[in-house]
């Protein structure tokens, strides 16, 4: 089972059954929060929230309506996490999950900064902390059940399904017999290389929260410039020992000069 999802937001209802359903199956505490300005709850992921939904207030003439947007790991196909970590702490399954080895993790949180959509999350507050993200709930398709915010989800906003190019033909689907309802763009067929989760939504992706991250694969580019450190390294440990032999000769000749 390769697992890919295809969120679409015009189904959301804000009801948060996902986020609730992924705190249980993960056994994830609750923090006391603050209502912000939004109904946005906790406002952003955390080291204990894998998921949330995020409420867009707007108001059309005397008419007030909200946007959805599901905030989560997209599973890239090619994710920068993984290339950004150098003990492999990180994997992109078979299963299509990026899932977390704790046992392999260094701390180094270079996960957090490779990754274009924000989503690895750091234990801050813990004695040994480690890194916190969605897994796709990679024990279920492990026993082939689909993840259980899928599972929950009552509004059908959550489509699962068994492969990528199945969601991209049923978004490709609902885009050409619905133009009116849906802004005309499969978010995360192309973004970063391709992703494991697909949106759609009725207005702009980035009118409720979605980067504008550009198609380019990030480990790609990424690896252009790490492939340069050695040489960087080389060149300076060469600069070093240059400085460091023309400091020890002028001490000697000092010493020569004053004896």
């Amino acid at each position: 089972m390769e697992a890919s999802f295809l969120v679409d937001m015009t189904k959301c209802i804000g009801c948060r059954g996902c986020q609730i359903a992924c705190k249980q199956w993960n056994g994830n505490k609750t923090d006391k929060t603050k209502m912000g300005p939004k109904f946005t709850n906790p406002v952003k992921l955390n080291a204990k929230t894998y998921t949330n939904i995020d409420f867009f207030e707007s108001v059309n003439g005397d008419k007030l309506t909200y946007d959805f947007a599901r905030n989560g790991c997209f599973h890239c196909k090619k994710p920068a996490c993984v290339s950004a970590c150098p003990v492999s702490a990180l994997v992109k399954t078979k299963e299509g999950s990026v899932i977390y080895r704790a046992e392999r993790c260094i701390g180094c949180r270079y996960c957090m900064l490779g990754c274009p959509f924000n989503i690895p999350k750091f234990e801050w507050g813990t004695v040994f902390p480690k890194i916190q993200k969605c897994t796709f709930c990679h024990d279920r398709l492990l026993e082939n059940k689909i993840p259980a915010c899928a599972k929950t989800c009552p509004s059908g906003t959550i489509h699962f399904a068994d492969g990528i190019e199945n969601n991209l033909k049923e978004a490709r689907r609902r885009l050409s017999e619905n133009p009116g309802k849906y802004f005309n763009h499969i978010y995360g067929e192309k973004e970063v290389g391709g992703t494991s989760v697909l949106l759609l939504s009725s207005v702009p992706l980035d009118q409720i929260g979605y980067q504008k991250v550009g198609d380019a694969v990030i480990p790609d580019l990424t690896w252009k410039y790490i492939g340069g450190i050695p040489a960087v390294i080389g060149m300076v440990l060469a600069a070093g020992i240059g400085s460091w032999v023309i400091t020890r000769r002028n001490k000697n000749m000092d010493k020569e000069d004053n004896s």
